[in-house]
């Protein structure tokens, strides 16, 4: 009778064995799949990054280059590229990197644009004016090293972001 409790046992110790390796089987199915899952999100968020970053840095060439060749009034060029720097998702410290332009636009964010200038009495807009060239020529120098610098950088994170 006792031998026939422990053959009892034992096959209920191997039923419990067997069906908890099945779960432990599945779960680890389950975590294979979610880390899988996982892992493609975060390719394909890092994908849409890149495509993001790549356009934004596409615009910075073309402004870069319009500024180069003075089709863009510096101030304006400034304004655009903090803009367009900050929207950057993979780059981090441009502020640091390319500080001339960052600070000309500090300078002027609270300048009105567009229709809000329009608004303004020509005095005003001429006070504005002038403390904007006088802005702009202080840091013409250092906006020129900025602007080569940018150049630089956009193409090589251009060429990166193509790979």
């Amino acid at each position: 009778m006792l031998s026939d409790s422990w053959v009892y046992l034992a096959l209920l110790g191997i039923v419990i064995i067997g069906v908890l390796a099945v779960i432990a089987t599945k779960l680890l199915r389950q975590l294979k799949q979610q880390t899988l899952e996982q892992a493609q999100k975060q390719a394909a968020q890092q994908q849409a990054l890149q495509q993001h970053d790549k356009k934004i840095i596409a615009s910075v060439i073309i402004i870069v280059r319009a500024m180069k060749e003075e089709q863009c009034d510096i101030a304006e060029g400034c304004w655009r590229l903090s803009v367009l720097l900050d929207s950057l998702k993979l780059s981090e410290d441009l502020n640091v990197q390319f500080p001339a332009v960052f600070k000309l636009y500090e300078a002027i964010k609270h300048m009105p644009i567009l229709s809000a200038r329009k608004k303004l009495d020509k005095q005003s807009r001429m006070k504005l004016d002038l403390e904007r060239m006088k802005i702009e020529a202080e840091l013409a120098e250092d906006i020129r090293r900025d602007i080569s610098l940018l150049h630089q950088y956009a193409n090589e994170r251009n060429s990166m972001l193509s790979q």
